[in-house]
Protein backbone atom coordinates (compact mmCIF):
# COMPACT_ATOMS: atom_id res chain seq x y z
CA UNK A 1 0.00 0.00 0.00
CA UNK A 2 1.20 3.32 -0.87
CA UNK A 3 2.74 4.90 2.60
CA UNK A 4 0.79 7.97 2.23
CA UNK A 5 -2.72 5.74 2.17
CA UNK A 6 -1.52 3.72 4.68
CA UNK A 7 -0.72 6.70 6.87
CA UNK A 8 -4.14 8.16 6.72
CA UNK A 9 -6.19 4.88 7.00
CA UNK A 10 -4.30 4.51 9.94
CA UNK A 11 -4.82 7.98 11.35
CA UNK A 12 -8.98 7.18 10.34
CA UNK A 13 -9.03 4.04 12.45
CA UNK A 14 -7.12 5.76 15.31
CA UNK A 15 -9.27 8.85 15.50
CA UNK A 16 -12.79 6.30 15.00
CA UNK A 17 -11.36 3.74 18.17
CA UNK A 18 -10.88 7.28 20.24
CA UNK A 19 -15.26 7.26 20.18
CA UNK A 20 -15.67 3.45 20.27
CA UNK A 21 -15.73 2.37 24.33
CA UNK A 22 -15.84 -1.64 23.47
CA UNK A 23 -12.89 -3.52 25.24
CA UNK A 24 -13.28 -6.15 21.82
CA UNK A 25 -12.80 -4.14 19.72
CA UNK A 26 -9.83 -2.98 20.90
CA UNK A 27 -8.46 -6.66 21.39
CA UNK A 28 -9.33 -7.26 17.75
CA UNK A 29 -7.59 -4.28 16.34
CA UNK A 30 -4.66 -5.06 18.63
CA UNK A 31 -4.82 -9.02 17.28
CA UNK A 32 -4.90 -7.62 13.76
CA UNK A 33 -1.82 -5.65 13.82
CA UNK A 34 -0.20 -8.19 15.67
CA UNK A 35 -0.35 -10.59 13.17
CA UNK A 36 0.38 -7.90 10.30
CA UNK A 37 3.58 -7.25 11.94
CA UNK A 38 4.54 -11.07 11.87
CA UNK A 39 3.46 -11.86 8.42
CA UNK A 40 6.00 -8.81 7.62
CA UNK A 41 8.52 -10.59 9.99
CA UNK A 42 9.30 -8.14 12.35
CA UNK A 43 11.63 -8.96 15.29
CA UNK A 44 10.20 -10.73 17.95
CA UNK A 45 12.01 -8.83 20.51
CA UNK A 46 10.55 -5.55 18.84
CA UNK A 47 7.21 -7.17 19.48
CA UNK A 48 7.85 -7.86 22.62
CA UNK A 49 8.77 -4.29 24.08
CA UNK A 50 5.15 -3.08 21.98
CA UNK A 51 3.34 -5.21 24.81
CA UNK A 52 6.16 -4.27 28.04
CA UNK A 53 6.74 -0.33 27.51
CA UNK A 54 2.83 0.39 27.88
CA UNK A 55 2.38 -1.37 30.40
CA UNK A 56 3.21 1.33 33.26
CA UNK A 57 1.23 3.99 31.22
CA UNK A 58 -1.79 1.44 30.68
CA UNK A 59 -1.95 0.62 34.42
CA UNK A 60 -1.59 4.20 35.52
CA UNK A 61 -4.56 4.82 33.38
CA UNK A 62 -6.95 1.58 34.92
CA UNK A 63 -5.97 1.93 38.27
CA UNK A 64 -6.88 5.59 38.26
CA UNK A 65 -10.01 4.70 36.69
CA UNK A 66 -10.77 2.30 39.35
CA UNK A 67 -9.87 3.95 42.14
CA UNK A 68 -10.84 7.46 41.32
CA UNK A 69 -13.30 7.32 38.18
CA UNK A 70 -16.62 7.68 38.34
CA UNK A 71 -17.61 5.52 34.86
CA UNK A 72 -16.73 2.27 37.09
CA UNK A 73 -13.99 -0.40 36.30
CA UNK A 74 -15.26 -1.08 32.24
CA UNK A 75 -13.84 1.74 31.03
CA UNK A 76 -10.82 1.73 33.03
CA UNK A 77 -10.07 -1.77 30.93
CA UNK A 78 -11.25 0.24 27.88
CA UNK A 79 -8.59 2.92 28.59
CA UNK A 80 -5.96 -0.13 29.23
CA UNK A 81 -6.80 -1.69 25.89
CA UNK A 82 -7.32 1.63 23.71
CA UNK A 83 -3.50 2.79 24.68
CA UNK A 84 -2.08 -0.87 23.37
CA UNK A 85 -4.43 -0.29 20.75
CA UNK A 86 -2.90 3.00 19.50
CA UNK A 87 0.94 1.72 20.23
CA UNK A 88 -0.23 -1.11 18.05
CA UNK A 89 -1.91 0.80 15.19
CA UNK A 90 1.79 3.06 15.03
CA UNK A 91 4.19 0.37 15.38
CA UNK A 92 1.90 -1.27 12.06
CA UNK A 93 2.62 2.01 10.35
CA UNK A 94 6.45 2.51 11.67
CA UNK A 95 7.84 -0.84 11.75
CA UNK A 96 6.92 -1.61 7.94
CA UNK A 97 6.96 2.05 6.37
CA UNK A 98 10.09 3.74 5.18
CA UNK A 99 10.35 7.09 5.72
CA UNK A 100 12.18 7.89 2.56
CA UNK A 101 9.16 6.34 0.71
CA UNK A 102 6.76 8.38 2.54
CA UNK A 103 8.17 11.76 2.00
CA UNK A 104 8.86 11.23 -1.47
CA UNK A 105 5.07 10.10 -1.93
CA UNK A 106 3.86 12.86 -0.34
CA UNK A 107 6.32 15.69 -2.09
CA UNK A 108 5.26 13.86 -5.38
CA UNK A 109 1.35 12.70 -5.01
CA UNK A 110 0.04 14.94 -2.41
CA UNK A 111 1.79 18.44 -2.87
CA UNK A 112 3.70 18.38 -0.30
CA UNK A 113 6.65 20.96 -0.05
CA UNK A 114 9.48 19.91 -1.37
CA UNK A 115 11.56 22.00 1.53
CA UNK A 116 9.08 20.42 4.49
CA UNK A 117 9.54 17.05 2.64
CA UNK A 118 13.20 16.69 2.36
CA UNK A 119 13.90 18.87 5.96
CA UNK A 120 11.60 16.40 7.66
CA UNK A 121 13.73 13.32 5.64
CA UNK A 122 16.59 14.74 7.20
CA UNK A 123 15.76 15.38 10.58
CA UNK A 124 15.04 11.27 10.43
CA UNK A 125 18.42 11.15 9.16
CA UNK A 126 20.34 12.59 11.98
CA UNK A 127 17.99 10.99 14.73
CA UNK A 128 21.16 8.50 15.07
CA UNK A 129 23.91 11.29 15.30
CA UNK A 130 21.74 12.92 17.63
CA UNK A 131 22.10 9.99 20.00
CA UNK A 132 25.70 10.18 19.68
CA UNK A 133 25.97 13.54 20.85
CA UNK A 134 23.70 12.68 23.88
CA UNK A 135 26.28 10.22 24.56
CA UNK A 136 28.83 12.58 24.13
CA UNK A 137 27.50 15.50 26.45
CA UNK A 138 27.18 12.71 29.26
CA UNK A 139 30.71 11.42 28.68
CA UNK A 140 31.58 15.15 28.91
CA UNK A 141 29.63 15.65 31.59
CA UNK A 142 31.02 12.84 33.76
CA UNK A 143 34.86 14.19 33.20
CA UNK A 144 33.48 17.14 35.19
CA UNK A 145 31.94 14.84 37.35
CA UNK A 146 28.48 15.40 37.05
CA UNK A 147 26.01 12.76 36.45
CA UNK A 148 22.92 13.31 33.59
CA UNK A 149 20.45 10.90 33.78
CA UNK A 150 18.44 10.52 30.09
CA UNK A 151 15.40 12.24 32.30
CA UNK A 152 17.47 15.47 32.69
CA UNK A 153 16.11 18.83 30.66
CA UNK A 154 19.48 20.24 30.57
CA UNK A 155 21.08 16.73 28.82
CA UNK A 156 17.92 17.63 26.43
CA UNK A 157 19.06 21.63 26.15
CA UNK A 158 22.59 21.08 25.52
CA UNK A 159 21.32 18.32 22.42
CA UNK A 160 18.67 21.28 20.98
CA UNK A 161 21.84 23.97 21.20
CA UNK A 162 24.13 21.39 19.03
CA UNK A 163 20.94 20.52 16.33
CA UNK A 164 20.51 24.19 16.01
CA UNK A 165 24.06 24.70 15.12
CA UNK A 166 23.78 22.18 12.52
CA UNK A 167 20.71 23.47 10.51
CA UNK A 168 23.43 26.20 9.32
CA UNK A 169 25.12 23.53 7.97
CA UNK A 170 22.08 21.36 6.69
CA UNK A 171 20.74 24.37 4.52
CA UNK A 172 24.02 24.96 3.29
CA UNK A 173 24.53 21.19 2.21
CA UNK A 174 21.25 21.41 0.77
CA UNK A 175 21.89 24.15 -1.17
CA UNK A 176 25.01 23.25 -2.53
CA UNK A 177 23.73 19.65 -3.68
CA UNK A 178 21.43 21.68 -6.15
CA UNK A 179 18.30 22.56 -3.73
CA UNK A 180 16.29 25.33 -4.77
CA UNK A 181 13.19 26.28 -3.05
CA UNK A 182 9.89 26.28 -4.66
CA UNK A 183 11.78 25.79 -8.34
CA UNK A 184 10.80 22.57 -10.44
CA UNK A 185 11.92 19.31 -9.49
CA UNK A 186 12.69 16.32 -11.18
CA UNK A 187 13.29 12.87 -9.53
CA UNK A 188 15.37 9.72 -9.77
CA UNK A 189 12.72 7.70 -8.23
CA UNK A 190 8.83 8.59 -8.94
CA UNK A 191 5.84 7.49 -7.04
CA UNK A 192 2.50 6.80 -7.87
CA UNK A 193 -0.66 5.95 -6.17
CA UNK A 194 -2.94 3.45 -7.49
CA UNK A 195 -6.66 2.17 -7.39
CA UNK A 196 -5.80 -0.87 -5.51
CA UNK A 197 -3.94 1.26 -2.89
CA UNK A 198 -7.65 3.24 -2.51
CA UNK A 199 -9.27 -0.09 -2.69
CA UNK A 200 -6.90 -1.43 -0.14
CA UNK A 201 -7.75 0.76 2.29
CA UNK A 202 -11.50 1.02 1.47
CA UNK A 203 -11.32 -2.92 2.18
CA UNK A 204 -9.54 -2.52 5.71
CA UNK A 205 -11.57 0.44 7.16
CA UNK A 206 -14.06 -1.89 6.49
CA UNK A 207 -13.04 -4.64 8.12
CA UNK A 208 -12.56 -2.36 11.26
CA UNK A 209 -16.69 -1.64 11.16
CA UNK A 210 -17.32 -5.28 11.66
CA UNK A 211 -15.89 -5.75 15.22
CA UNK A 212 -17.64 -2.42 16.53
CA UNK A 213 -20.99 -3.70 14.77
CA UNK A 214 -20.76 -7.26 16.42
CA UNK A 215 -19.97 -6.72 19.73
Amino acid sequence: MNPAIKLLMTIIIGIEISFVQNIPVNLCIIAVCLTYLLLKRVAFKSLLYLFLYPIIPATGLLVSQVFYGTQGPEIGWVLFTRLFTYIWLGATFTMTTNIKDLAFTLEQNFKLPSKFAYGVLTAFNLVPRIIIEVQTIRHAALMRGVTMQLWSPKLYFKAILAAINWSSDLSQAMISHGFVEDAPRTHVVKTAVKWTDFASCALWLILVQVPIFIF
